[in-house]
């Protein structure tokens, strides 16, 4: 017979496929969106004031407006910090843009009522259809107060 190596003879070579290289780009790409993910929604931190009941999500054809009152006289919308005479003619023109548009805001607990009560009250005379006050979920503790968490998105 022929001196062929063992290998051939035995059979037919079969291929291997290197899996190695496919987990590193995977892991990569994992670690990459755990680290992005959590920055995509970032809003200015503010401590919002917890309810033990909240209102389901209900969905609406238009995103609301979100206006954030994080400290006395610092509101911001969209990122951008504005004063309260300024936030109120943004709130108009977005109004009159959209009529149907409804308003969240979201204020720090610490905050006095009467700060929140004057943005609330300004945009309610600028018409808007809802406006809602965001609010986080306190959770129920046996024999210990609740404690508010950060921010969970519940409106109420």
């Amino acid at each position: 017979m022929s001196a062929l190596p063992r290998s051939l003879t035995a059979g037919r070579v079969r291929p291997d496929m290197n899996v190695t290289p496919l987990v590193d780009v995977v892991l990569v790409l994992l670690i990459i969106f755990m680290v992005v993910t959590p920055r995509m929604e970032q809003n200015v931190q503010v401590d919002l004031p917890g309810i033990f009941n909240p209102d389901p999500e209900v969905e609406s054809s238009v995103d609301p407006l979100k206006v954030t009152v994080a400290k006395r006289g610092e509101y911001w919308i969209n990122d951008q910090k504005y004063d309260l005479d300024t936030t109120i003619e943004l709130l108009s023109s977005e109004h009159a843009s959209e009529p149907l548009r409804r308003l969240v805001l979201r204020a720090d607990a610490k905050l006095p009522y009467g700060d929140v009560r004057e943005i609330f009250a300004r945009s309610q005379r600028v018409g808007f259809p809802g406006v809602a006050l965001m609010v986080g979920e306190r959770h129920r503790t046996s024999g210990a107060t609740p404690q508010a968490p950060p921010d969970h998105g519940a409106e109420g």
